[in-house]
């Protein structure tokens, strides 16, 4: 683990930390899936899910001094495998690893100010959870305000991408301010331009976009 003189400080330091540790877990719980799975052997100890700012994950034994030097992640997943659904463990997996990373994040930020606090949440908020990505669940969206009509559905998604940070639908890839990312109106998933042939000009002219993968299932239909 890292020293607590190297720990995050920043808003800007802890939401980076967040947003790796998070991409680790999406990872275990994803594309990794059946490595994790496997890992979470229920004739082991404890176990408990890490994800670490380095974006990799592990699957390990509680720390062991006390108090931790962070907040510990849910101890135990191991046990409750083969009892649950491979759906419903996994579900039950990725609501407590939301709970952890919020734990982290907050355990770093307890320095921070009331708007640097607030701020640092926003940021979290924006993200799709653990648990909704790993469930297929849309996130919940905010009502539009009554003056917010002007703005069309795709430049409001174009603003959000300064505070957006996903995974690449397509190829998997992170989030990069410096490439152009479109997202799907109708599964809600967020692209890589360059993944599904859309270019920022092409963009501009369709009203709803709906991704490879929605257009199939469209046509099948």
């Amino acid at each position: 683990m890292a020293s607590i003189s190297s720990s995050p400080r920043t808003v800007e330091e802890i939401f980076k930390d967040y947003t790796a540790r998070r991409t680790a877990l999406l990872r275990a719980l994803t594309y990794d899936v059946d490595e994790f799975y496997t890992l979470c052997d229920p004739e082991k100890e404890n176990l408990c899910l890490y994800g670490h700012p380095n974006e990799s994950w592990e699957v390990n034994l509680p720390a062991e001094e006390v108090p931790p030097e962070l907040p510990e992640p849910a101890l135990g997943i191991n046990f409750a495998r083969d009892g649950m659904k491979r759906t419903d463990w996994l579900s039950l997996v990725a609501v407590h690893s939301d709970c952890w990373l919020l734990s982290v994040a907050f355990y770093f930020g307890a320095r921070l100010n009331r708007n640097e606090r607030k701020r640092l949440f926003s940021l979290i908020n924006d993200l799709p959870t653990v648990f909704e990505v790993v469930t297929g669940r849309k996130p919940t969206k905010d009502k539009p305000s009554v003056d917010g009509g002007s703005k069309s559905k795709n430049s409001t998604k174009r603003m959000k991408m300064s505070t957006v940070k996903p995974l690449c639908g397509s190829c998997g890839g992170n989030y990069n301010a410096d490439e152009f990312w479109i997202g799907c109106d109708i599964c809600e998933k967020w692209f890589h331009g360059k993944c599904v042939k859309i270019t920022p000009a092409k963009a501009e002219s369709i009203k709803q976009y709906k991704c490879p993968s929605c257009s199939t299932k469209r046509g099948r239909q």
